[in-house]
């Protein structure tokens, strides 16, 4: 049977087991949490059609395994060091990897995500996300509405004062595409948002949910356009807040 290493330059391309996931090497927990995340939901088994499951399951346990040496501090200080991975020492092969990925990543209910747009918004972690987003789109409010998560068109006047607080304390620069917005791209985006409602109430509909289900129904308004953004939001709030279960029956 193939090694890890081998497994992972098939499957990926590489035996780098931090470009697997995506992350650099000076990737601290939180961050190596939320690169397994990201890329075990693109090859998890059930997202995936039928004649690729087989593939998917292969690269889905690999992902798996990968985690499970940088998630350790003694076996990823020894891989950092080597470049080694002992195959025979701490991976299980028989482990139920989708059990050990739902163990990781409990299910985030509409309760969850309720909760913590609550806590989030106003907070200095979305302040510092703002700033992140402002930056890295020169201050495209196009772009950034369209990446903060938890935001909604109601936001954008919020959102314009903060950021014109920060370019008045010079902590962030000030780009015209942010100060010299014509009015005709701002209405283009109200229009926009508008229709992203209307389109939202009407998967409702069409799927006889209440009110109480409309956040599904307008992820799934936005299922095209927008999946891997979408699969980026919840990747980022489960691998951050999302708690393991405590298994039953087991003593620490």
């Amino acid at each position: 049977m193939p090694g890890l290493l081998e497994t992972c330059r098939e499957c990926f391309g590489t035996e780098d087991l931090y470009k697997v996931i995506g992350v650099q090497k000076t990737a601290n927990e939180a961050e190596v949490k939320r690169g397994y995340h990201r890329l075990s939901l693109k090859v998890h088994p059930d997202r995936v059609e039928e004649e690729e499951k087989e593939d998917a399951t292969k690269k889905f346990q690999t992902v798996g395994k990968v985690y499970s040496i940088l998630s350790d501090k003694d076996k990823r200080a020894v891989y950092d060091e080597s470049g080694e991975v002992d195959d025979e020492d701490g991976i299980q092969e028989d482990r139920d990897w989708v059990d050990y990925w739902r163990l990781l990543f409990p299910k985030i209910t509409e309760e969850d995500i309720k909760n913590f747009e609550s806590k989030y918004k106003g907070s200095e972690d979305e302040r510092a996300d703002l700033k992140e987003v402002y930056t890295t789109f020169e201050g495209d409010m196009d772009e950034i509405m369209e990446h903060m998560m938890c935001s909604s068109i109601e936001d954008e006047p919020r959102f314009i004062k903060i950021f014109k607080e920060l370019i008045k304390k010079r902590e962030v620069p000030d780009y015209e595409a942010f100060s010299k917005e014509n009015k005709k791209k701002t209405a283009s985006r109200k229009r926009r948002a508008q229709a992203e409602e209307k389109e939202a109430e009407e998967v409702k509909k069409s799927l006889g949910v209440g009110a109480d289900d409309s956040l599904q129904a307008l992820i799934l308004s936005k299922q095209k356009g927008r999946a891997a953004q979408a699969d980026d939001f919840f990747a980022n709030l489960e691998a951050k807040y999302a708690q393991p279960k405590k298994a039953k029956g087991k003593k620490k």
